[in-house]
C-alpha cells in the first residue's frame, strides 16, 4: 500500500505542475504522509522532474 501511495504522490504531482503554489502544497501534503525511504527517493525524482522546470524550483525548500 505504502509503495501505491508514492505513485499517487508522482501522479499528483505531475499534474498540478503546471501552477507552482498547487505544486508547493501537494509537496508539503505528500513530505508528512510518505515514510522516510520514500521521501528519499522523492527527492530524486523531483531533482529530475523539476529540471526542466524553473518555476517549480521554489518549492525545493520544503524538502531541506
Amino acid at each position: 500500500m505504502a509503495r501505491a501511495m508514492f505513485e499517487y504522490t508522482k501522479t499528483v504531482l505531475q499534474k498540478v505542475s503546471f501552477n507552482s503554489e498547487l505544486f508547493c502544497r501537494e509537496l508539503d501534503k505528500a513530505l508528512k504522509r510518505l515514510l522516510p525511504y520514500e521521501v528519499s527517493e522523492l527527492k530524486i525524482w523531483l531533482a529530475s522532474f523539476t529540471a526542466n522546470k524553473p518555476e517549480l524550483t521554489v518549492c525545493m525548500t520544503l524538502i531541506k
